[in-house]
C-alpha cells in the first residue's frame, strides 16, 4: 500500500517561548490558555456550577489553611520547561516573597484541585499524567456533574498508581495536612430543589 500523506509533528513550545508570546500580545487579553507538555491549550469556559464549586472550595480552603499554606486560584505553577498549567486551585508553601521571582514548583505544591464540569476526561487523563510526571503527590478532581471527588495519589513517571472516587457525603484529608477533614459536600454547589 502506497501512502501519499507526509508524516508531521506538532511544534512544541517552551515556557520561555510561551511567555514571549504573551509579552508580544499574541493572546487576546480575555483568552484563557495554559501550557501543557509544550502544547498551548485553550481553557474551556466556566459554567455556573464550576464557578460556584471553585468559589466554595477557595473560601473553605482559605479558612482552613489560614497561615499554614497559600491557596492560589487559577494562577500558574511551573512544572518543567514545557508545562505551566493554571490549576483551578493550588495549595502551596508560603513564600516570604510571595513568588515574586518564580511560580510555585512541584516541591512547593501541597495540593492541586481541578474543578470539572465539562473537562472531566481531560483533567483525569491528560492533566493527571502531567501532574504525576512532575511529582505532584496530591491531585484532586472535583466532578461537579456527578458530585464526586477523584483523588489521585502515588505519582509515577507514567501516571498515578492510585485513583479513588469519593461520593459527596464523604470527607478527605490532604496528604500534607492530615489533621484537616474536608467535607466534599462543602466544596460542591448546593443542590437546588424544585
Amino acid at each position: 500500500m502506497l501512502t501519499t500523506e507526509a508524516a508531521f509533528t506538532l511544534r512544541k513550545w517552551t515556557v520561555k517561548e510561551y511567555h514571549k508570546l504573551g509579552e508580544m500580545g499574541f493572546f487576546h487579553p480575555e483568552e484563557r490558555v495554559e501550557l501543557l507538555s509544550g502544547n498551548i491549550i485553550k481553557m474551556s469556559a466556566k459554567g455556573t456550577a464550576h464557578t460556584s464549586a471553585l468559589g466554595r472550595t477557595d473560601r473553605l480552603l482559605q479558612s482552613l489553611f489560614a497561615n499554614l499554606a497559600w491557596v492560589r486560584m487559577q494562577d500558574p505553577i511551573a512544572l518543567d520547561d514545557n508545562s505551566e498549567p493554571e490549576p483551578d486551585i493550588a495549595v502551596v508553601r508560603i513564600d516570604p516573597f510571595d513568588y515574586a521571582t518564580h511560580h510555585p514548583t512541584p516541591s512547593e505544591v501541597y495540593l492541586i484541585i481541578e474543578v470539572a464540569d465539562s473537562s472531566l476526561t481531560f483533567d483525569r487523563e491528560i492533566k493527571a499524567k502531567i501532574y504525576a510526571r512532575s511529582g505532584i503527590a496530591d491531585y484532586w478532581v472535583l466532578n461537579v456533574g456527578d458530585r464526586q471527588l477523584h483523588v489521585f495519589r502515588e505519582p509515577t513517571e507514567n501516571g498515578y498508581l492510585s485513583e479513588v472516587i469519593l461520593g459527596e457525603t464523604a470527607s478527605i484529608s490532604p496528604i500534607e495536612f492530615p489533621a484537616f477533614n474536608i467535607a466534599i459536600q462543602a466544596m460542591l454547589p448546593p443542590l437546588v430543589l424544585n
